[in-house]
């Protein structure tokens, strides 16, 4: 069972019938940062809402290499397990949660249910798709098109402009093991950007400056 305080805050866009059967049919569940939410491959038994905390969502190749793809927040919810989880098909992707994080989840018994029963559900699914496939866009055009030292600085803002912060804590292993980089490589461009006066760098984290002057 979900409070259905909880729902209302969160998702209030929902009919009220439909939050009520998200309260009798979901749980809450709490995790910790850097526990593991879905693996690659993994059979899905049911869907995810995020209401509060932060996820990380990442694709990996065939050794196992991670790949940083995008955010999700309060309020939204992972459209490819949503996707995977219509069509009965393993997890194409690998969710980490960054920081502590709540999750609603709901049996997969439900989603055919709702898709057809009710409109609000139908079109946060599939906007919750058309969001999520636009930031693919955005990371793929990166991956594809920019200079490893434009990616770094798209990454960094991807933290500003998610957590509202200018702080950034994570490692330089972290973000080259996100960026398939390596650890000398993204020392060498952090300092590059320090010397431009983009970032400060401080022992435990990065402290953003100003991301928007062009690299030369």
């Amino acid at each position: 069972m979900v409070p259905i305080d909880i729902i209302r805050e969160h998702f209030p866009f929902f009919e009220k019938d439909l939050q009520e059967q998200i309260a009798e049919a979901g749980d809450v569940r709490e995790f910790d940062a850097g526990e593991i939410l879905m693996k690659t491959g993994q059979n899905i038994r049911s869907t995810m809402l995020v209401i509060s905390g932060l996820i990380k969502i990442f694709r990996e190749d065939e050794d196992g290499n991670e790949f940083f793809m995008y955010y999700l927040q309060p309020g939204q919810a992972c459209a490819l397990s949503m996707v995977c989880a219509i069509k009965q098909e393993t997890s194409q992707i690998m969710a980490k949660t960054s920081a502590k994080t709540e999750v609603i989840t709901i049996p997969l018994s439900f989603m055919d249910q709702w898709m057809a029963g009710y409109k609000t559900w139908y079109h946060f699914v599939v906007s919750s798709y058309r969001d999520r496939f636009e930031d693919m866009l955005q990371t793929i055009d990166h991956i594809a098109f920019r200079n490893m030292d434009e990616r770094l600085v798209f990454y960094l803002q991807q933290h500003q402009n998610t957590l509202k912060s200018n702080i950034v804590s994570v490692s330089f292993t972290e973000i080259a093991q996100e960026l398939n980089s390596s650890r000398e490589v993204i020392s060498r461009l952090m300092k590059k950007l320090a010397e431009k006066g983009m970032i400060k760098q401080h022992k435990s984290h990065i402290e953003i400056i100003n991301l928007q002057k062009l690299l030369s």
